[in-house]
């Protein structure tokens, strides 16, 4: 019987303006995304395996882009996988992640980001051409989206 594989969970948000634009986090030059764009959110750490996914959505999300107000969507809506590789990887592993998409509206707030993201920009997805912007799991969730 062939092996199961184990995921990490990370949680992303589509963080959308009144112009319909998404928030995109410029991915540092020292990771597997390096030329590439992220979105807020990130992975469910052990302890929080009983906590509502919504709850660790909003803690991600401030930790990766400051106190602003937003209002999420309860289901999710796209969802992708990703592999770091045993080089980036702190275990020496290739770890697999899959991401979990839900859509936000943005509504105030000045977007400060961590040291996680080099930049960010306001992207209208259904305007650009996804795969000079992402890569794996992140151009999956937006193609995913853009089908809706």
């Amino acid at each position: 019987m062939p092996e199961k594989d184990f995921y990490q969970i990370s949680l992303k948000l589509f963080l959308k303006n009144k112009k319909g634009e998404v928030l995109v986090l410029r991915a540092v030059d020292a990771g597997t995304l390096k030329g590439f764009y992220d979105f807020p959110g990130g992975r469910v750490h052990v302890e929080e395996f009983k906590t509502p996914l919504l709850k660790i959505l909003k803690r991600e999300v401030k930790e990766e882009i400051g106190d602003v107000d937003f209002e999420i969507k309860p289901r999710p809506i796209a969802w992708g996988r990703h592999e770091i590789s045993a080089a980036f990887s702190s275990s020496g592993k290739a770890i697999h992640i899959f991401y979990l998409y839900f859509e936000a509206e943005y509504k105030k707030g000045t977007v400060k980001i961590s040291k996680e993201h080099q930049g960010y920009k306001w992207l209208n997805l259904d305007k650009i051409n996804p795969n000079k912007y992402f890569k794996s799991g992140f151009l999956q969730g937006v193609k995913m989206y853009r089908n809706l």
